[in-house]
């Protein structure tokens, strides 16, 4: 059985349409997808994006006999079309890809883990790579480098008003390093 690195280099290897090939996401694409094929993550088979996007993603990115994607463990959120909502509004706008990252995004938080884990990424960085790449607005306001997920529902919540933490800010909270402490 090869393990994500072999996978990895395999995915990237194959053709992809010439947008496909430029996008800088690609290999954060390969990552989740190879996350899932090892069972890691918690996304749904077609990683969210149902059958049809599923099989325009595959043919456009990584055209070629498709990995088996088992179905992941993910939570019914009622808020994944909100937060994809809040991803595609803070989207860079140059790809049709990033379309696609909100939605499987926005199931990674219906995870109980580090977005990153849940997404079936490798680590953290792979994940920051892909907000800088797909939501550089919202990335550039994660001054403090707060974990993402927690990052992400903070931006949800206040923008319906709603401030879930006592503290007048982050760095007097006692909590703080549950936000902001290395995702190891």
């Amino acid at each position: 059985m090869k393990n994500r690195e072999q996978r990895m280099t395999d995915l990237l290897a194959r053709p992809g349409e010439a947008d496909a090939l430029a996008d800088p996401a690609r290999p954060v694409f390969a990552s989740i997808v190879v996350g899932r094929s090892l069972g890691e993550g918690v996304l749904p088979h077609a990683l969210g994006l149902g059958e049809e996007r599923f099989i325009d993603f595959w043919k456009r990115y990584f055209p070629g006999p498709q990995l088996i994607l088992l179905e992941g463990n993910h939570e019914d959120i009622p808020e994944l079309d909100d937060i994809e909502h809040l991803l595609l509004d803070y989207r860079a706008g140059l790809r049709d890809s990033e379309i696609w990252l909100a939605r499987i995004v926005a199931y990674g938080c219906a995870g109980r883990d580090h977005l990153w884990q849940d997404l079936g990424l490798a680590n953290r960085t792979e994940l920051s790579l892909l907000m800088e790449t797909g939501f550089p607005a919202l990335a550039a306001l994660n001054t403090g480098d707060m974990k993402w997920k927690k990052f992400i529902y903070r931006q949800y919540c206040a923008r319906d008003g709603i401030y879930v933490c006592p503290a007048p800010s982050c760095g007097v909270c006692i909590d703080y390093a549950k936000c902001f402490a290395p995702e190891e």
